[in-house]
């Protein structure tokens, strides 16, 4: 299942996610999810694993044109001339000569004179085909309108924490009065059950709406809120480095949630974010470096 993105390159709606997924083990989840069907690949420069990603698409054995391959910009790579070198590091580690979706990883609103400059960046390599589109993360409706005011291409991607207990309607707005895909980040809630992110949170995996819906399709609750995503013209970008959980997440192109179970799952949100808040000054974990290498 492809989305054509605003400017006509078009994109597998499901790919793998690979963040917090540990390098040694990267590769082999990548290829495993080659071998089952996706031909989407997120991972970013703050991922520590593009090399890991990279590998795991070359053993594939898939051609490099046949693999979508999203990636990001971290923070301290912001700024024109910076955030060209970022797409230097990026295709080296991942060895390719293209990015098929470069986008910032976050607005960082008390540095946004850089994140403008980054976004100028990714705007020329787009111009020189280096990247096929280029898009953002975790922006809100202001951080977009901010952006839009002082770039020239609009982002084709919009990615955020978006999952049945924080479902975003602003942002989805925003995204969707400007032609702008959203793109899920914890599309199956992982943010609300990850150890060491509040023992306290409850878990959506283990919602009993969401428990009903799946079993009535004879389905599991991940496949269920993955088929959510996509039913509402959503990307989604699960991630597990488990070879039966990524086989599991893509199969979900067999069937279809009725209106009344897509509100159903709607009502669950809570307006409570469980990832961080992207207007936060967090000036110890932006500043980390990327490495070359």
């Amino acid at each position: 299942m492809d989305i054509t993105l605003n400017n006509g390159t078009t994109m597998p709606a499901l790919g793998l996610g690979v963040f917090q997924s540990p390098p040694e083990e990267t590769t082999a989840a990548v290829e495993a999810a080659l071998a089952a069907g996706y031909l989407h690949i997120d991972t970013a420069a703050a991922y520590g694993n593009e090399r890991e990603a990279g590998d795991g698409i070359r053993r594939s054995g898939l051609d490099r044109s046949d693999v979508f391959i999203e990636t990001k910009v971290w923070v301290s790579d912001y700024g024109y001339d910076k955030t060209l070198h970022a797409w230097e590091k990026a295709v080296s580690k991942l060895r390719v000569d293209y990015l098929d979706l470069l986008i910032l990883h976050q607005p960082v609103p008390g540095r946004f004179e850089k994140t403008i400059a980054a976004y100028q960046a990714l705007e020329t390599l787009l111009a020189d085909g280096r990247v096929r589109a280029i898009g953002v993360s975790n922006f809100m409706p202001h951080h977009l309108a901010q952006l839009l005011a002082a770039t020239d291409v609009i982002p084709a991607v919009n990615q955020v924490e978006l999952h049945p207990y924080f479902t975003q309607p602003d942002v989805r707005a925003a995204d969707a009065e400007h032609g702008i895909l959203t793109q899920a980040w914890s599309p199956i809630g992982g943010i609300t059950f990850y150890p060491g992110w509040g023992e306290e949170r409850k878990n959506v995996m283990q919602d009993p709406a969401i428990a009903a819906i799946a079993e009535a399709h004879g389905k599991t609750p991940a496949q269920a809120m993955l088929r959510w995503h996509l039913q509402q013209g959503r990307s989604a970008i699960p991630k597990s480095t488990n070879p039966a959980r990524i086989v599991e997440n893509f199969d979900v192109f067999d069937f279809d949630l009725s209106l009344d179970e897509l509100a159903a799952i709607d009502a669950l949100h809570t307006g409570v974010r469980n990832g961080p808040d992207p207007d936060a000054s967090r000036d110890q974990w932006f500043d980390v470096s990327i490495p070359e290498a």
